[in-house]
């Protein structure tokens, strides 16, 4: 008997998990600005930390679980980016990030199997801080991302008239994220981006005219350089959402949107 494919599909989105393992919580709460040499910019940093971003970075955890115990059933999962709290700040190259991100991907894996799909976030490949200025994008994490976690950055999933189709922001901003980079490893990471740059054309140039896309990229930085590339625009009216994360609260969402000109 031949058995109809389901034309709806129930998909949960998770993203931002910055979990936060053994080793990661060993560093405390106040790793990100207790090297701060500057009084005054510390300081500012524990106010921002407490009233804006997070208190305890390091103690949420258990939301994971707490969030794995209570879903509703679905068909599909997407974690779009940020699996660990990135506390050396270098990316999954640190060792304590790459425990918490290999601990956190083995949850998700355990409870959704080959239902879920995994975008990069911008922690998985390492970041300069906001207020001192340390670590950076590293190609070590870059390859820890790939070969050990088994991270693409780049995934297709066909839903009947849709594509669900993730992107790694990272690379597609890089231009921006160069201060970010080593100089030594900058002529790598723009053969990474464009390759990453033509797998999108490709799978934007596939399209069919029926298809609708539901693009995920993490940091929205990346979206103004993916609208330069011409495959995308010919393309855009059949992209229907765009799922971004990074942004974490609604204050910086809505500083966001005002930096960038886009209406409440």
């Amino acid at each position: 008997m031949e058995t109809r494919a389901p034309d709806r599909f129930k998909i949960a989105i998770l993203s931002d998990i910055h979990y936060a393992g053994a080793a990661e919580r060993a560093r405390g709460n106040d790793y990100e600005f207790r090297s701060i040499a500057n009084p005054l910019l510390r300081m500012f940093v524990r106010f921002y930390r407490y009233f804006v971003w997070m208190r305890a970075p390091l103690d949420q955890a258990p939301q994971l679980d707490r969030c794995l115990r209570e879903i509703d059933p679905v068909d599909y999962v997407v974690a779009n980016g940020d699996y660990s709290c990135d506390s050396g700040f270098v990316g999954v190259g640190d060792p304590a990030a790459f425990q918490s991100a290999q601990e956190c991907l083995g949850k998700l894996r355990a409870k959704f199997g080959d239902r879920i799909r995994f975008t990069m976030g911008d922690h998985e490949l390492g970041k300069l801080t906001l207020f001192g200025g340390q670590g950076g994008m590293r190609l070590a994490s870059w390859t820890r991302t790939k070969e050990t976690l088994g991270l693409e950055p780049i995934w297709k999933l066909n839903l009947g008239n849709y594509l669900l189709l993730g992107v790694c922001s990272s690379l597609i901003a890089l231009p921006a994220n160069q201060p970010d980079t080593l100089p030594e490893e900058w002529v790598e990471w723009v053969k990474l981006r464009e390759a990453h740059l033509a797998e999108i054309r490709a799978a934007f140039d596939a399209l069919q005219p029926q298809q609708r896309v539901l693009l995920f990229c993490h940091d929205p930085t990346a979206l103004p350089f993916l609208w330069r590339e011409e495959s995308v625009r010919q393309q855009l009216r059949q992209i229907e959402q765009t799922i971004i994360g990074h942004l974490h609260t609604r204050l910086v969402l809505w500083k966001s949107r005002l930096l960038s000109g886009i209406p409440p």
